[in-house]
């Protein structure tokens, strides 16, 4: 199921400036406070989703990873305590003109099943059992194993005791993004619902390829003839196959050829992004006595 689209609840393009959330969140907010629409449970949905955009897009962080993941990956990874812990509601009621803290700490309670902006979940802001610490856990991976589904095995402390469980990663995830294992992290307080364990992608550097998002890049060299002349050289792609690949005559260094689709898999999506081969002429520093006079009669014709 898609996510939701936080901007276009607001009524916003992803350009919208801080200012121009803020602004855009106090007018709907206005308009479908319960308060000024008492029984009407369209407005009280209404106004739960726009305090849920506000809550993400006011959030630097939290705006980045909803930017990052799209709607629907970044809901796959924050529950709606997630989204609303640190949000002080009541707060920004008091500013915004709609009464003191206390108002809008009930009505939090009263629209977002009893969570208050501090994630505990008792009746009115009582706090019982609340929610464990979410843990870290940074994950080192090849290109190789991004390129594919892979199932990897971690171990990690809790309490002092050794947790080992076993992981999933989709193929086509990059360096810094996470996936979310629910319930994995700390133990929660006062018999509180556990944190959860988030797995960091660590991209570990390639000695032949470099990533920019789905696509790769590769150098190879070839020697002056080949490039005039036109050659045939081995390319190896990512996932072990080996390509062929035609170099026309006269061509220059810094040329780039692209392979398409033998590039990483698209994380969340279809298909896969492109290789692209760069030309370099191999410039010799040392030449033989033969080579030189041979350079030199390509010189004296005009190359």
């Amino acid at each position: 199921m898609a996510g939701k689209d936080y901007y276009k609840i607001l009524g916003l393009t992803r350009s919208a400036s801080s200012g121009e959330i803020k602004k855009a969140y106090r007018k709907l907010a206005l308009k479908y406070h319960p308060d000024h629409n008492k029984g009407d449970a369209a407005a009280e949905a209404k106004f739960k989703d726009i305090s849920e955009a506000y809550a993400v897009l006011s959030n630097p962080e939290k705006k980045k990873q909803y930017d990052m993941f799209g709607a629907e990956g970044f809901q796959n990874r924050y529950s709606q305590e997630d989204i609303f812990r640190g949000f002080d509601l009541g707060s920004i009621f008091k500013e915004f003109g709609f009464g003191g803290a206390g108002r809008g700490h009930n009505i939090f309670n009263q629209m977002f099943g009893g969570m208050d902006n501090h994630g505990y979940s008792g009746f009115q802001g009582a706090p019982q059992g609340y929610k464990g610490q979410n843990l870290v856990y940074e994950l080192p991976m090849s290109l190789e194993e991004l390129c594919q589904n892979t199932s990897k095995t971690i171990t990690y402390q809790i309490d002092g005791r050794q947790e080992r469980i076993s992981v999933k990663v989709p193929a086509g995830m990059s360096g810094g993004q996470k996936l979310r294992l629910h319930g994995k992290g700390q133990p929660g307080p006062n018999g509180g619902p556990a944190g959860d364990l988030y797995i960091q992608i660590k991209e570990l550097n390639h000695p032949l390829f470099k990533r920019d998002n789905s696509n790769l890049y590769l150098k190879k060299k070839l020697r002056f003839s080949e490039a005039v002349l036109g050659s045939a050289i081995e390319v190896k792609t990512i996932d072990g196959k080996v390509l062929n690949l035609k170099v026309p005559p006269g061509t220059q260094d810094g040329a780039k050829f692209r392979l398409k689709a033998y590039g990483m898999p698209k994380y969340g999506g279809a298909g896969r992004g492109d290789a692209y081969v760069e030309i370099r002429i191999d410039v010799p520093k040392d030449l033989t006595d033969t080579q030189k006079h041979l350079i030199s009669n390509l010189q004296d014709a005009g190359l």
